[in-house]
């Protein structure tokens, strides 16, 4: 750590968890202790730091201990989907303290959907008594992360281009942050799951098909935040099919939840929807089993050139069609290890979610506390 670290640095790494003594943080950091004094008096005026009281004593007055104070503010997270939404309140370290799913549409617009997640928030915010350190959104469709504004998404009428930020700072005059679900999923994912990976990718498969990549322990968004739009690449095999981008033989087309659905209709198996696909194979019905791993094949094959690209070491499959289990996984494994160079997958693993339908609420969280924690947007604040 740099001699001139300022507070917070020091907080980056007193966010560990652990206690520390003035003594062992002069040891850990190389600061002189008159500033880890003066450093640690911010942070504790701030509230972010706490003294936990007396550790051992080498003789004389015991040392002091200081510890992150993960409750001194809240986040406000969210993920917003078609019909409904995952709201929550979390502390500073994204692990939820309160959380409600919420029935709305998102045709309904912005200002309306925006409002009751706000309702929803002073809710649960009145539980519980910090201030709110800002406010993290996933929206079901494309967004510039640098202004908040949707881009042209496909299944939310009145949102292209809206100010999100500003309409959700008219309830709570704090930071907000906004990005598409999937990217936030990855971040949900390696922050709540996986945070030692450096190289990874998250796969929703649900109505449609996207991605979220994680490179050097990063969410990696792209020159205009459009990285992991996997469901609309070419798929090898896919022909034809028409697209709802308005393309022809893109991976969602064939491997989507509706996708498979229809495909399933049309062989004389009633299915609609993801869930619809899911119930037929876990009731055991072979056509629908063989469809999920066609799909898991399909998406493979599309994943195989992502792995050659990007050399993850990880690959989540997650989204409401990874609920079919292993015949999706199995399809995926197969056409990838089949299809990728035997270097870049002799560590690869490929593994379903584990924070299920909360993860991109999660990484909602995460993307705040990294926003406020951050020695840039902190230290003007302490000083």
């Amino acid at each position: 750590m740099s001699p001139s670290a300022t507070p917070g640095e020091l907080l980056r790494l007193l966010r560990d968890g652990q206690s520390r003594t003035r003594a062992e943080l002069v040891a850990e950091t190389g600061l002189a202790r008159s500033t880890v004094r003066a450093r640690l008096d911010a942070l504790v005026d701030a509230g972010l730091v706490s003294d936990r009281g007396n550790g051992a004593s080498t003789g004389g007055r015991p040392a002091s201990r200081f510890v992150f104070n993960s409750r001194s503010r809240l986040v406000l997270a969210a993920e917003v989907g078609a019909t409904h939404a995952t709201v929550a309140v979390t502390d500073l370290t994204g692990e939820p303290l309160a959380t409600e799913r919420i029935d709305l549409d998102i045709a309904d617009g912005p200002d309306i959907v925006l409002g009751t997640l706000a309702a929803t928030w002073r809710g649960l915010v009145e539980r519980h008594g910090a201030p709110v350190a800002g406010i993290g959104i996933g929206l079901p469709g494309p967004v510039e992360h640098s202004t908040g504004r949707p881009t042209n998404p496909p299944i939310m009428p009145g949102w292209n281009g809206y100010d999100v930020p500003a309409r959700v700072q008219r309830d709570f005059a704090v930071p907000v942050l906004v990005d598409n679900e999937v990217n936030l999923m990855a971040l949900g994912e390696h922050t709540r799951c996986h945070p030692t990976e450096q190289h990874m990718i998250v796969v929703k498969v649900a109505t449609g098909i996207g991605s979220g990549l994680i490179s050097n322990g990063a969410l990696h968004r792209g020159a205009v935040g459009a990285a992991g739009d996997l469901g609309h690449i070419l798929a090898p095999g896919a022909g034809d099919v028409p697209c709802r981008c308005g393309n022809t033989g893109c991976l969602e087309a064939v491997a989507s939840g509706p996708a498979i659905a229809a495909q399933l209709t049309a062989v004389g198996i009633p299915a609609r929807t993801s869930k619809d696909v899911v119930e037929l194979v876990q009731a055991g019905n072979p056509t629908a089993g063989q469809a999920v791993r066609q799909a898991g094949r399909d998406i493979g094959e599309v994943l195989a050139g992502g792995v050659s690209l990007f050399n993850p070491s990880l690959i989540v499959m997650g989204g409401s069609l990874s609920q079919a289990g292993e015949m999706l996984l199995a399809g995926v494994r197969e056409a990838i290890y089949r299809r990728s160079l035997p270097l870049a997958t002799e560590h690869l693993r490929i593994v379903p979610s584990q924070t299920a339908d909360s993860a991109a609420m999660l990484g909602a969280a995460a993307m705040v506390v990294q926003h406020a924690l951050s020695p840039d947007v902190l230290d003007p604040e302490l000083v």
